[in-house]
């Protein structure tokens, strides 16, 4: 299982890949399934404010990346 330094920074590589800015602060959410469902990070910069946003949900487990998205305004 991955710890959320880790999450950081595949999120921070993945962006880096997209063009998307990863700023500061981010918020990261570790969240535990329901009935021994799966473990992920939730993981959103620029935590707070509008716009420059980009969310990514990232498998605890393997360290894949579910989902991603970037809010650029």
């Amino acid at each position: 299982m991955i710890d959320n330094d880790t999450a950081l920074e595949i999120a921070r590589k993945r962006a880096e890949e997209n063009g998307w800015r990863f700023t500061e602060p981010v918020n990261v959410v570790h969240r535990v399934g329901w009935f021994g469902g799966s473990k992920r990070f939730e993981i959103t910069t620029n935590w707070g404010k509008k716009g420059g946003n980009a969310r990514f949900e990232i498998d605890a487990a393997t360290g894949k990346i579910l989902s991603e998205g970037y809010i650029p305004r």
